[in-house]
């Protein structure tokens, strides 16, 4: 018979970094479109696991030589490939005991939305893809419209993994921000973890303000929510931003065009990405130009520097002063940003 000490034991056997449990209450009070209680009304139990990505994995975009390593293998390959093929295998140790289990993971290319939705500002530069903005309607007047969009940050949390960050991004006592995580539902129960009430991890540095390349994050705006009983908050993000920002592009100034992006001339290359245009994606991620300048690596920085992580180092991340990339000359029609 399963219990959660084996649970655990068989989830690090096969690769997995973290591991944790929530049980299924601890997600009341979320918001309709995004209570997984929905996809698996009789689900007892939830384990959160979580896959480190290597420290260096980030090393190129620190050095400015190499950005697809972190793009492929800390993002695409662990997305995509990694951790759907463990969780996958992982979920049927439940069902060989005859309880139901859903894999599921960090993407969820359906999520719906709607409830959240609003028109956006068209005096702003508008994202490069909606991916997530597929709208859907209820099957059933008591039910979210499909597919119901779960928080993997909020999943972590709930499973005592760790804390969220002012920058949103989650951070492990562990790795600091440096994991990606997948889920597991079953009708199993488990005993659960107790939340994280170790160390702090983030101290409000604000390194993820200062360094994000498009000002994604407020310093000042944040967003609270009550989560299991305890109060939990990080800045306020601009989607937009991070995303223009994410692919290293930067928005025209008034009367300039620019095509770093294919088939749109609102944008041109960020002081810190190299690339005339911007790279094609590598699996479905090869979009990761700005390496999470301020949300990983300045947060990381600021962990580390400060002892508080496990995962400990010889040397330090950062050598020198960051790379910045002087696009004063950049000319849409030179050959090499060319469509």
């Amino acid at each position: 018979m399963l219990d959660s000490a084996k649970v655990k034991q068989i989830a690090r056997d096969m690769g997995a970094d973290l591991v944790g449990i929530t049980p299924m209450s601890r997600f009341e009070g979320a918001p309709k479109q995004m209570d997984p209680r929905y996809i698996m009304p009789k689900a007892k139990s939830m384990i959160v696991v979580g896959f480190r990505i290597n420290r260096g994995a980030l090393r190129g975009h620190e050095e400015g030589t190499h950005f697809s390593c972190y793009a492929s293998m800390a993002y695409g390959a662990i997305n995509t490939v990694f951790m759907p093929n463990f969780v996958i295998r992982f979920s049927r140790i439940f069902e060989d005991e005859g309880y139901e289990a859903m894999p599921f993971g960090y993407e969820s290319t359906w999520g719906n939305s709607v409830d959240n939705y609003t028109k956006p500002d068209s005096s702003k530069p508008q994202p490069l893809l909606r991916n997530n903005m597929l709208h859907s309607r209820p099957v059933a007047p008591e039910k979210p419209a499909p597919d119901v969009l779960v928080h993997v940050r909020i999943a972590a949390y709930l499973a005592g993994l760790g804390e969220i960050g002012y920058s949103k991004v989650f951070l492990t006592p562990e790795f600091g921000p440096r994991q990606r995580f997948f889920m597991v539902m079953t009708e199993m129960e488990l005993e659960p973890d107790p939340i994280y009430s170790g160390p702090q991890l983030c101290n409000r540095c604000m390194a993820c303000v200062r360094e994000c390349p498009g000002n994604a994050i407020d310093p000042v705006k944040t967003v609270k929510v009550t989560l299991a009983g305890h109060e939990v908050e990080w800045g306020e993000l601009d989607p937009y931003k991070c995303l223009y920002a994410f692919r290293g592009a930067q928005p025209v100034e008034n009367g300039e065009k620019g095509y770093y992006i294919a088939g749109r001339d609102d944008f041109k290359p960020s002081p810190f990405s190299p690339f005339y245009k911007k790279p094609n994606n590598v699996f479905t991620h090869g979009e990761a130009v700005c390496g999470g300048k301020g949300c990983i690596r300045a947060c990381m920085i600021n962990l580390e520097s400060r002892g508080v992580l496990k995962n400990k180092f010889n040397s330090p991340f950062r050598a020198e002063k960051p790379w910045m990339v002087d696009w004063s000359d950049y000319d849409p029609a030179d050959p090499r940003a060319a469509r």
